[in-house]
């Protein structure tokens, strides 16, 4: 079973998490940030992997410490459950609708961190989370994950569908990198005889 628990623990934050990738989308999340609830709740149930969350953060101040933080630990979880990457398909890339969004979501878990976002979400907040911490979350979770994430919108009006394409596109293109191939259960998928 590939696993991980991730703690981290500072003035502005006390993060608790665990992730199962062998498991069966079932999310237990408290952020203190409902719309994060939400996408985290999504990000399981369409990756398959099973993830428990608790943060406690400064949201008095604002979401940013909180999105962020998030993003590194599940990142290290990520990076920690797939161990030296053995038999691993690598690559997942996937376009999803939601409604009248379209989002494509491609990962390249490669060793080397690069976040390429293309997400143009037209209101600043949805509901009370500032949307501008998408992607905040998302440097943080690539940086520590050490792969090539790429999210492109193609259309969409509605912040909220955009958001929740982005979400659901980049945990099922995860479900695919990580799968084992059974042919190549042994092997690192990269002509160098490494990733990490």
């Amino acid at each position: 079973m590939r696993s991980a628990q991730i703690s981290r623990k500072t003035n502005e934050t006390d993060i608790a998490l665990t992730l199962c990738l062998e498991g069966t989308g079932k999310a237990v999340i408290d952020t203190g940030i409902g719309f994060l609830n939400h996408m985290l709740t999504l990000f399981a149930c369409h990756s398959g992997f099973d993830l428990q969350l608790s943060c406690k953060g400064d949201i008095e101040v604002d979401f940013h410490h909180s999105a962020e933080d998030i993003g590194i630990c599940l990142g290290k979880a990520l990076d920690t459950a797939l161990g030296d990457r053995a038999g691993i398909t690598r690559y997942g890339s996937v376009f999803l609708p939601m409604d009248e969004a379209l989002v494509l979501a491609a990962v390249d878990i490669c060793g080397r961190a690069t976040l390429g976002y293309a997400l143009e979400i037209p209101s600043q907040k949805i509901g009370d989370f500032d949307t501008e911490l998408i992607k905040e979350f998302f440097t943080a979770l690539t940086r520590e994950l050490k792969a090539a994430v790429h999210l492109r919108q193609f259309c969409g009006e509605n912040s909220h569908h955009i958001a929740e394409a982005a979400f659901k596109a980049f945990a099922r293109a995860m479900a695919i990198a990580v799968k084992i191939d059974p042919a190549k259960k042994d092997q690192i998928p990269s002509s160098k005889g490494t990733i990490i």
